[in-house]
């Protein structure tokens, strides 16, 4: 297992980025064209970028490109200051894209946003997010609901879509699409526009 352990690390570093991983029981093959380790129990994984933990986590490709997580899985990447935790994750190493499924909850704490779904997909690169299906997103006294949603990080923009609702303090805004300006908590809507709002 030690010999396992120090030639995956050796394989990282060559490739410019330091990958380490520990948990209570491991299983694993190096056969060309088939390489997979297993992680079961207290699973943890670490790269220069990002840090997860799971009941039991796979990893797989020659360079360890693909790893996905189940059961009590959490992350974090501390530079960027995100947060996340869910019921399964695909992380794939090469494109920096994230997957969750299942209870889904993503935290920006820089900006502080916190996004709930039943499917998120995470762009590192991009700082995009793609939010489906139950999607809520809590920011301060702002509430935004709908069945999809894009995050863009970078802009601290949202859009909406999917019988989308923002709650704002005692407002309500209503439309087929709506985006809002998460710096400033303005709000553009269009389409069978509606609301209410208390002076």
């Amino acid at each position: 297992m030690v010999k396992l352990f120090l030639f995956f690390a050796l394989v990282q570093i060559a490739h410019g980025d330091t990958f380490s991983f520990k948990a209570d029981r491991m299983l694993g093959t190096q056969a060309a064209g088939k390489e997979m380790t297993v992680l079961i129990g207290h699973a943890e994984v670490r790269t220069d970028a990002l840090f997860l933990r799971a009941d039991r986590i796979e990893i797989q490709g020659q360079n360890n490109e693909f790893i996905e997580c189940s059961g009590n899985v959490t992350g974090q990447e501390d530079e960027r200051e995100i947060s996340f935790q869910t019921d399964h994750l695909q992380y794939n190493r090469q494109t920096s894209i994230t997957r969750m499924e299942g209870n889904s909850v993503l935290e920006d704490k820089r900006n502080g946003v916190v996004a709930k779904a039943r499917f998120i997909e995470y762009d590192q690169e991009s700082e995009v997010s793609i939010l489906q299906v139950g999607v809520r997103l809590f920011k301060n006294e702002m509430v935004c609901r709908s069945e999809h949603a894009i995050y863009r990080r970078a802009e601290n923009m949202l859009n909406l879509s999917g019988f989308p609702v923002v709650y704002r303090q005692h407002d309500e805004f209503r439309a087929d699409r709506i985006q809002v300006n998460l710096e400033n908590d303005s709000v553009t809507m269009q389409g069978s526009v509606a609301g209410s709002i208390q002076n």
